[in-house]
């Protein structure tokens, strides 16, 4: 059996031979200590291998793979601790070893760490050697790294697999999910031709209520009880913004002040939001199998939703032809429904909502979904992500009605930034317009009480 030697300075290295026994290699000592440690990383990732490969050997996979997924950890967790416990290896080394066998084995491999990490909203597999993560809107290169190409595609596989879904050269992309709700979306060559390449979207297991949001920065607490307020009043909202702006973090918070007593249905391609009421009816998307069919859409489920007495529609993000069909569920006795776009400005949201109900093939003119639109939606939220990782709402934009062809929008609070401080961070607020929307009156005949000055402006900040 190959001996390995442990020095407080350095990973256990193969001895070649031409080293005496427990001495330091010279050129590891001396190489410079970017070099040092990615040999001293390649070391420790020869020796993960080494024991997976022998693990595999040893354990009946049929078995493992038909325990419960809590009892093949620890099935695997005991062999690997057995295995290194015949090797003459440093504690801390076994330790690390058995940790990254055990995630190779039953886990996400090298990548197992990131996802465990809460602090950590996305991971993104760029290459075998070019992992990236995001943590509080920043991006950041990772220290770990895959063995090779087809390191990577085993762990495609492994989360892939369970779910009935493939990805090959004829079918090269593939969207799933793990196990915790987490998004994975993977492409490999001859689309992507250096690497195979993954992005796992976390799900925060965390319910971000509207007090947080104004904790982080995202709003100011009377305009977070604007919002709130036009969410009881039943209004319909449209919340608008670019990937990884908090668009579903928000809808989240809104979706809170829905009164307890109203039955919600929510409908998600794939499942994100988290409301906490109790009468609470989740509807999922279903892509196509292999064979191409039995596909589900988020259209059809809408229909369907509205044969089953609702009294709040909650669309996670309006993505196609659905659009006309929640444009009409709105106009038609189910006020208070929510939903997302991706969009840039409320004005772009309007156009995206527009060219996606034309896509629905209804052959309807122009100036009618124009209509439909006015007359569905009362508000919109436009939220951004700034350079220093800061999401915030930056328009409140009312929806007023049609100025001939034209849909007429007017913001009721809009962003203002002043500067950036001496750490890089934003300095700025949502100040109001000094605009009243039309809908303040519906406040008082419900009872609801606005923080008082609300729509007023004021010279200092």
């Amino acid at each position: 059996m190959t001996q390995w030697r442990w020095r407080s300075d350095q990973l256990p290295r193969q001895n070649d031979g031409n080293q005496p026994s427990g001495e330091p290699n010279p050129q590891s000592v001396a190489a410079p200590p970017a070099r040092r440690s990615a040999r001293l990383g390649e070391e420790l990732e020869h020796l993960v291998y080494r024991f997976h490969q022998r693990l595999i050997d040893e354990l009946e996979a049929e078995k493992l793979e038909a325990m419960p997924p809590d009892k093949r950890r620890q099935a695997v967790q005991e062999a690997v601790k057995a295995l290194l416990a015949r090797e003459s290896l440093n504690a801390l080394v076994r330790d690390a070893v058995a940790t990254r066998v055990v995630d190779e084995v039953v886990g996400l491999g090298p990548i197992e760490p990131l996802i465990h990490d809460s602090s950590i909203s996305e991971v993104m597999v760029n290459s075998p050697d070019e992992v990236y993560f995001e943590r509080d809107g920043i991006m950041y290169q990772s220290d770990v790294r895959f063995r090779d190409v087809n390191h990577v595609m085993q762990i495609v596989e492994r989360i892939i697999a369970p779910l009935g879904r493939r990805v090959d050269e004829s079918s090269p992309m593939v969207d799933a999910r793990l196990a915790d709700g987490s998004r994975v979306n993977v492409i490999i060559p001859p689309l992507a031709p250096r690497s195979p390449t993954m992005t796992i979207r976390k799900f925060l297991t965390s319910k971000l209520t509207m007090d947080d949001l104004v904790e982080v920065g995202t709003i100011d607490r009377e305009i977070g009880q604007f919002l709130g307020a036009c969410v009881e009043l039943r209004l319909n909202a449209l919340v608008s913004g670019g990937t990884g702006t908090g668009k579903t973090t928000l809808l989240n918070a809104l979706s809170a002040f829905i009164p307890e007593s109203e039955r919600i249905i929510t409908i998600e391609d794939p499942l994100e939001l988290q409301l906490q009421q109790p009468h609470v009816i989740s509807l999922e998307a279903r892509p196509p199998n292999v064979d191409g069919r039995g596909e589900v859409t988020q259209r059809e489920l809408l229909r369907n939703a509205l044969r089953m007495r609702p009294d709040r529609i909650v669309i996670g993000e309006v993505r196609g032809g659905e659009a006309f069909d929640m444009l009409n569920a709105m106009n038609t006795g189910h006020e208070g429904s929510l939903s997302t776009i991706h969009a840039n400005s409320p004005r772009d949201a309007l156009s995206r909502l527009e060219n996606m109900v034309l896509m629905s093939n209804l052959d309807l003119p122009v100036r009618s979904i124009r209509e439909q639109m006015s007359s569905a939606l009362h508000f919109m939220v436009q939220v951004s992500r700034f350079r220093d990782g800061g999401r915030r709402i930056t328009h409140i934009t009312e929806v007023k009605g049609m100025e001939g062809d034209i849909v007429t929008l007017q913001d009721i609070f809009r962003f203002e930034q002043k500067g950036i401080d001496e750490h890089g961070r934003v300095i700025g607020r949502l100040r109001t317009t000094g605009i009243r929307p039309s809908f303040v009156e519906g406040f008082d005949q419900a009872g609801i009480v606005l923080p008082d000055g609300l729509f007023q402006t004021v010279a200092e900040w």
